[in-house]
C-alpha cells in the first residue's frame, strides 16, 4: 500500500560518538529532525548526569535573555526578527556568550538601580515643590495667617490652660488620593476632632518610580495642638505610606527654598533625560540580536540534555545514544553524521548500527502542509499503533464530503471557500506574523480543510440546488403546468386558475405534465411546492442510510489490509468475513431495497410500492402472514435466508476463535505442529519455528545451553472469551446505532435549509417586498443584519456543529472499524519545534 497509507518503517539504532565529535553530531541530528533518542540512563538523577552542569549554564544565559527581552518590551521597543536560523555554537564559544550576556545584564541592572534613584529624587522634589506652592496658598487664604504659625501668637485661653500660651504645629505631606476619605476619618476619630486638616489635589499625575505606574496624590496639612497630636498624626500618616516634608514656617523660607527645589528639578530632568536615552541605546542595540540568542542558548540547551540521554563508555572517549529512525532516512542521517565529524574535527567517524528489537517502534506518518491538518484530526482520536492502517488519506476526502452533506448551499460554501482561500493564497505573509491570537492559529492551521469543505459545500449545494434558501432553475424546470386538467374548474390551468388556487397538484401521471428529469440536483420546482418538507426528508434520510453504510463498509475493507499486513489469518476467517457478511446481509440489502425501490416503481405505480421500513421490520419479526405486499418475487425467502446467515456469524466470531486461540496455546505448549483446514490460521509458530523450539527442548535436555529460550506467555481463555465477547457485542449492536447515528447528515441538513430559509424570510424578504423611497435604505440595513447573521449563525455555529458531527462519524462509525489508536507518536529531535514550542525538550 505504501507509505502513504501506513506510518513509516522506523528501526532501532546505535550511534557511537567520539566525545570531541558528539556536540556537532547531535546539533546537526537536531536541524534535519530525523531522530527520537531514547534515554539510557533512566535510573540516574537529573543532576548526577554528565552534562548538567553545561545544562544549567544554559540556562543561566536564557534567563538572563528573559530579563533583556523583558527590558525591552517595558521600552516599547520592538524586537528584530529576521527569520534567521543560525548555527549552534561550538562549546568553547559558550563562554564568549556568557561574558556578552553578563555584561549586558549588570549594565541594565545599574541603569535601572541608578535611573530609579534618581526617579525617586524626582519625585521627591516634585512633591515637595506641590507642597510649597498649596501651603503657601493655604496660609495666603486665611484672613489673617500669623495666628496660625506656630512661632507667632498664641490662641485664646480656655478654663483648664488658663495663663498658659498656646501655640499651633502643623504637618505638610503627600498621599494618594484615593486614600484621602479614609485618612480623613481615621484622623477626625484618633485625634477627636482636635485636628483641621486642609488638601488639594495635584492634577498631573506622577510617576512610581519602582513600577513606573502613574498615580494621582493629593496635598495635605495638618494643624494640631501639641507633642501628644503631632505624635499621633505622624503615626496615622506613616500608616497610611503618605509622604512628609519639612514645610518653612515663614513665606520668606518657603519662597527660597521652592527657588532651590526648581533649580535641582531642573537639573534631576536632564540628567533623567541623559540615562533615558543611554539605556535606550543600549535597548535597541540588543534587540537586533536578542532572538538570534536565545535561538542559540536554545539549540545548545537542547544539544546537551539531549547528550545527557547517552552513555559513556568506560574508555570515558565515546558517547552510546540509542535512536528511532525512519528507514527511508538511514542515508540522511548518516550524511548528518559525517558533517558533523568534519565540523567538529575528528579523525574518527560516528558509526550508525541498526539494532534487532522486540520494542514496539513509535509511529511516525510524514505530513505536509496540506495533509498535517488531516493527520491531526486522525491523532486527536488516538496515535495509530505501528504501521496500521492511516485513515488520515481517506479523510482527506470523507471528511469534508460528509461536512459538505449536512451544508450543502452554494452560497455558504461559497463565502467559507473565499475565506479558506485568502489563508491559503497569503499563507506566507499570515505564517511570519506569529498571531498569539489560539482561535487564528487554529483556524489558520486547518485553511486546507476549510478550503475543501467549501468546495464539497458548493457540489452538494449544487445537488441540492440550494443558495441561500433559494433555487437555480438553470436548464427549465422539468414540470410544466400546461397541459394539467382540473375537472374542478372545467379545464386546463390558466393563469386566473393559478391566482384563485393556493394549493394545486401537478400529477406526473398525466402526460406533458412530467417533461423529464432535472439535468443536475433537484428540480428548483421543489422550492415552492408545499410538500417540499416531505420529499426532502424523503430522500436525504434514504441518502444519509446510503452513504453511512458505504462509509462503515469501506471502514470493513480497509481491516482486511491490516490483517493481511500482519499476517493474522485468524483474524481474517474469524472476523473480518463474518463481520461483513453481517453487515452486508443486513445492511447492505436495506440499500439495495431503496435503489431497487427507486428503480422498479414510477408515478403509475408508486401508490402500491409497499414501505421498505415494514418490510425490514418485518424481516427480523420473520412476520410475512399479515398481507403486506412484497416488492419482488421470493422475497420472503431471500430475506430469511440473509437474517439465519446474518445470525450464524455472530457465534462464529463470538466462540470459534476464542476455541482457536486456545488450541494454538495447546498445540504450542505441548510442541505440535497442526492444521486447521490445510491452512496455517492464527500467528502461531510456523514449522521451521516450531523446530526451533524443538531443537531448544532437545538442548535442554542433553544439557547443553540454547542459543535462545523465552517462555510462552500465559493465556488465560477467560479474558479471552470476555474481550471477544465485548468485541462481537459491540460490533453487532454498533451496525444498528452507527447506522441510525448516520442520519444526522439528514437531520443538520434540513436544519441548515430551514436556518436559511427563515433568515431569508424574516430580515432580508421585508427589504425587498418595499416599494416605496424608503425601502432602499431599508434594504441597505436590512442586508447588513442579513450578512450578519448569516455569518454568525449559519457560517459559524451551524459549520462548527456540522464539523463535530463528521468529526464524530469518522472517530466512532468509521475509524472503530479497523483503528486501533493506541500507539505512540514519533517525537523527533528538531530544533525547530523546540523553538517553536512543539516540543519539550
Amino acid at each position: 500500500m505504501g507509505d502513504l497509507f501506513r506510518s513509516e518503517e522506523m528501526t532501532l539504532a546505535q550511534l557511537f560518538l567520539q566525545s570531541e565529535a558528539a556536540y556537532c553530531c547531535v546539533s546537526e541530528l537536531g536541524e534535519i529532525g530525523m531522530v527520537q533518542f531514547r534515554d539510557l540512563n533512566p535510573d540516574v538523577n537529573v543532576f548526577q548526569r554528565k552534562f548538567v552542569n553545561e545544562v544549567r549554564r544554559c540556562e543561566e544565559m536564557d534567563r538572563k535573555l528573559r530579563f533583556v527581552e523583558k527590558e525591552i518590551k517595558r521600552a516599547h521597543i520592538g524586537v528584530i526578527d529576521t527569520g534567521e536560523n543560525p548555527e549552534v555554537p561550538f562549546p568553547r564559544d559558550m563562554i564568549d556568550l556568557e561574558a556578552t550576556f553578563e555584561k549586558l545584564e549588570n549594565e541594565l541592572k545599574e541603569i535601572n538601580t541608578n535611573q530609579e534613584a534618581l526617579k525617586k529624587n524626582f519625585l521627591e522634589l516634585t512633591e515637595l515643590k506641590h507642597i510649597l506652592r498649596r501651603t503657601q496658598q493655604f496660609f495666603d487664604e486665611m484672613e489673617d495667617p500669623s495666628l496660625l504659625e506656630e512661632s507667632n501668637i498664641p490662641l485664646e485661653p480656655t478654663e483648664a490652660n488658663r495663663g498658659v500660651p498656646l501655640r499651633l504645629g502643623f504637618v505638610a505631606g503627600v498621599i494618594g488620593r484615593e486614600r484621602i476619605p479614609t485618612f480623613e476619618r481615621m484622623l477626625w476619630r484618633v485625634c477627636r476632632g482636635n485636628v483641621f486638616l486642609k488638601q488639594a489635589d495635584i492634577e498631573d499625575p506622577l510617576e512610581d518610580p519602582a513600577s513606573g505606574d502613574q498615580v494621582y496624590k493629593s496635598v495635605f496639612i495638618i494643624f494640631f495642638q501639641g507633642d501628644q497630636l503631632k505624635n499621633r498624626v505622624r503615626k496615622i500618616c506613616e500608616g497610611f505610606r503618605a509622604s512628609l516634608y519639612p514645610c518653612p514656617e515663614t513665606p520668606q523660607e518657603r519662597k527660597e527654598m521652592a527657588a532651590g527645589v526648581n533649580a535641582r528639578i531642573d537639573d534631576l530632568q536632564m540628567v533623567l533625560n541623559q540615562t533615558e536615552d543611554h539605556r535606550q541605546r543600549v535597548l535597541q542595540a540588543a534587540a537586533k540580536s536578542v532572538r538570534v540568542w536565545f535561538i542559540k542558548v536554545r539549540k545548545m540547551k537542547a544539544i546537551y540534555h539531549t547528550l545527557n540521554l547517552c552513555n559513556i563508555d568506560v574508555t570515558q572517549k565515546c558517547l552510546i545514544a540509542e535512536v528511532w529512525c525512519p528507514i527511508s532516512d538511514l542515508d540522511s542521517i548518516q550524511f548528518a553524521l559525517r558533517r558533523g565529524t568534519e565540523k567538529s574535527g575528528s579523525t574518527v567517524p560516528s558509526i550508525l548500527n541498526r539494532m534487532q528489537t522486540k520494542q514496539t517502534p513509535p509511529t511516525y506518518n510524514k505530513t505536509n502542509k496540506f495533509t498535517s491538518g488531516f493527520q491531526n484530526i486522525v491523532d486527536a482520536y488516538g496515535v495509530g499503533n505501528y504501521r496500521e492502517m492511516n485513515p488520515a488519506p481517506y479523510t482527506i476526502i470523507t471528511f469534508p464530503f460528509l461536512f459538505a452533506v449536512m451544508f450543502g448551499d452554494m452560497g455558504h460554501g461559497a463565502l467559507m471557500t473565499c475565506a479558506a482561500l485568502y489563508l491559503v493564497l497569503r499563507e506566507s505573509r499570515l505564517a511570519a506574523q506569529k498571531n498569539d491570537n489560539e482561535m487564528f492559529c487554529m483556524v489558520f492551521a486547518g485553511r486546507y480543510i476549510i478550503l475543501l469543505m467549501g468546495l464539497f459545500s458548493i457540489y452538494t449545494g449544487i445537488i441540492y440546488n440550494d443558495c441561500f434558501s433559494k433555487s437555480l432553475n438553470v436548464f427549465g424546470s422539468g414540470w410544466s403546468v400546461r397541459p394539467m386538467f382540473d375537472a374542478r374548474v372545467g379545464g386546463n390551468w390558466t393563469f386566473e386558475v393559478l391566482e384563485e388556487n393556493k394549493l394545486l397538484q401537478l400529477d406526473p401521471v398525466v402526460e406533458g405534465v412530467f417533461k423529464g428529469p432535472y439535468p443536475l440536483g433537484i428540480d428548483p420546482i421543489w422550492n415552492i411546492a408545499a410538500n417540499k418538507l416531505t420529499f426532502l426528508n424523503s430522500f436525504k434520510m434514504k441518502m444519509s442510510v446510503i452513504l453511512g453504510v458505504i462509509h462503515m463498509l469501506f471502514g470493513i475493507i480497509l481491516s482486511l489490509f491490516n490483517h493481511l499486513y500482519f499476517n493474522k489469518p485468524l483474524n481474517i476467517y474469524f472476523g473480518f468475513i463474518p463481520e461483513i457478511v453481517f453487515m452486508v446481509s443486513l445492511f447492505g440489502y436495506l440499500v439495495l431495497l431503496v435503489f431497487y425501490k427507486w428503480l422498479a416503481y414510477d408515478a403509475s405505480n408508486s401508490r402500491t410500492a409497499p414501505s421498505i421500513l415494514i418490510a425490514f421490520i418485518n424481516m427480523f419479526l420473520f412476520s410475512y402472514s399479515d398481507g403486506s405486499a412484497q416488492l419482488y418475487t421470493g422475497q420472503q425467502a431471500l430475506q430469511s435466508f440473509l437474517v439465519v446467515i446474518a445470525l450464524m456469524c455472530v457465534p462464529c466470531m463470538l466462540v470459534v476463535k476464542p476455541l482457536i486461540l486456545r488450541r494454538q496455546y495447546l498445540w504450542r505448549k505441548n510442541l505440535g505442529t497442526q492444521n486447521f483446514g490445510g491452512i496455517r490460521v492464527g500467528n502461531g509458530p510456523t514449522e521451521d519455528e516450531a523446530g526451533i523450539i524443538e531443537h531448544d527442548q532437545l538442548a535442554l535436555n542433553t544439557e547443553e545451553e540454547p542459543e535462545v529460550r523465552r517462555p510462552s506467555p500465559p493465556f488465560n481463555f477467560g479474558d479471552v472469551a470476555v474481550i471477544q465477547a465485548i468485541h462481537t457485542i459491540e460490533y453487532c449492536l454498533g451496525c444498528i446505532s452507527n447506522t441510525a447515528s448516520y442520519l444526522r447528515l439528514w437531520a443538520l441538513s434540513l436544519a441548515h435549509a430551514q436556518l436559511s430559509e427563515v433568515l431569508w424570510t424574516m430580515v432580508l424578504k421585508f427589504g425587498l417586498s418595499s416599494a416605496s423611497f424608503g425601502g432602499a435604505p431599508l434594504l441597505f440595513i436590512l442586508f447588513a443584519a442579513f450578512a450578519v447573521l448569516t455569518v454568525c449563525i449559519l457560517l459559524v455555529m451551524e459549520g462548527l456543529s456540522a464539523f463535530l458531527h463528521a468529526l464524530r462519524l469518522h472517530w466512532v462509525e468509521f475509524q472503530n472499524k479497523f483503528y486501533t489508536g493506541q500507539g505512540f507518536k514519533f517525537l523527533p529531535f528538531v530544533f525547530e519545534g523546540i523553538l517553536d514550542g512543539k516540543y519539550e525538550d
